[in-house]
């Protein structure tokens, strides 16, 4: 008999032998995982963050003041040298604004409105930073912001008329706190563009104070 079926002992032995094959190519490709990841994570980082949009609509139409949003969404963070790294996010933000009570005296004629009600604007903003890390823990951010609305006022909107427009082109300039994995930040935003669909009698720029915490993964 050959030597590969010598006793139940021997078939055992062989059993084990074969299952370590797989065992260990599949070891080798966790460690090879691990490495890469270990790799990539030194110049490129991935997170999730949220907060609080304190949103102020210039012109005459709305109230002054700031309203109350909200954003959520992702950003990464691409290592460009010692101190400069590159930011892009992606976040769905929206806030409620409140017109004022000369809004309906100066649509009159277009709209037809039995009252005045807030506008709920939702927006896919897509804002690129570049960072400038002062130590380990404190970082200066500026850049552009790109929106996309996705409410356009619809809702608001008794004749079926959008109250503005698609998107909306801001900069920025704010601050990040960095402990660990954890992002603390601050950031103003102003918005360049006019978001009155309506007419031009009134024009709508908005500022933002952006206030939030992120993570990452």
């Amino acid at each position: 008999m050959s030597p590969a079926y010598k006793g139940q002992n021997g078939v055992k032995n062989i059993f084990i032998y074969n299952k370590r094959i797989p065992m260990k190519k599949l070891s080798m490709l966790v460690i090879g995982f691990l490495l890469i990841h270990q790799g990539f994570s030194q110049f490129l980082k991935i997170g999730l963050k949220g907060g609080a949009n304190l949103v102020k609509m210039e012109g005459k139409s709305f109230k002054e003041g700031y309203d109350l949003g909200y954003f959520v969404g992702g950003f990464v963070e691409l290592k460009l040298g010692k101190e400069w790294y590159l930011q892009p996010e992606v976040l769905f933000s929206e806030t409620n604004l409140t017109p004022s009570d000369e809004f309906k005296d100066i649509y009159k004629e277009v709209l037809n409105l039995s009252k005045i009600s807030t506008m709920k604007l939702q927006e896919l903003n897509i804002p690129v930073t570049l960072n400038y890390r002062l130590s380990n823990v404190f970082v200066l951010s500026a850049g552009p912001q790109f929106s996309i609305l996705l409410d356009r006022g619809e809702s608001f909107m008794k004749n079926a008329r959008t109250a503005f427009t698609k998107g909306d082109v801001a900069v920025m300039a704010g601050a990040n706190v960095t402990l660990g994995k954890f992002r603390v930040f601050g950031k103003y935003l102003w918005g360049l563009s006019d978001k009155n669909d309506i007419s031009n009698e009134d024009s709508w720029r908005t500022q933002t104070a952006r206030l939030g915490v992120g993570f990452v993964l």
